[in-house]
């Protein structure tokens, strides 16, 4: 799974996503910390868990959710593995085809642009197609293993960031 390089300074100035009704983006907060990485871990495994534990150890926190009816239904964190790097990122899969992917890496990628970052790399990206559309990110040469390489991996190494 290669590295990928997307150009923040060409994003749209606001990015826009077609999210299905009543499904909202924001920052997660502070106090929703166990809530959140307890979810993560149940969802997505112990290994996204670690990362999601780390977006929350700055102000703001480095990680956006996708609510719907008071729920999480998604995740996308950036600057936890090094800085520079998003991901991970995931959508519960009885939520995916409503735009929460797209949006959620949009939200992440503009606020990395935001703090003053010109690129983003998402590091050992499993759907390339979709951030390649969604984002414009090209695939860096050698990239694989990257910086994951030699990584303990409590359960099954999950695809994609």
């Amino acid at each position: 799974m290669p590295d990928m390089l997307v150009r923040l300074y060409a994003l749209p100035a606001e990015p826009q996503s077609k999210l299905g009704l009543g499904i909202s983006i924001r920052r997660a907060m502070a106090p929703e910390r166990r809530l959140v990485v307890s979810w993560i871990e149940r969802t997505f495994g112990a290994g996204w868990a670690g990362e999601a534990e780390a977006a929350f150890s700055s102000t703001p926190t480095r990680m956006h959710v996708a609510v719907h009816d008071g729920k999480i239904v998604g995740f996308s964190c950036h600057d936890v593995t090094a800085l520079g790097f998003f991901g991970p990122t995931g959508v519960d899969e009885s939520m995916r085809g409503q735009g929460i992917g797209e949006a959620l890496l949009l939200a992440s990628l503009t606020a990395m642009r935001e703090a003053g970052y010109g690129y983003a790399i998402i590091g050992g990206v499993g759907p390339a197609k979709f951030y390649e559309r969604v984002a414009g990110a090209v695939e860096i040469p050698d990239s694989t293993p990257g910086i994951y390489a030699g990584m303990l991996f409590p359960d099954p190494v999950p695809e994609g960031h």
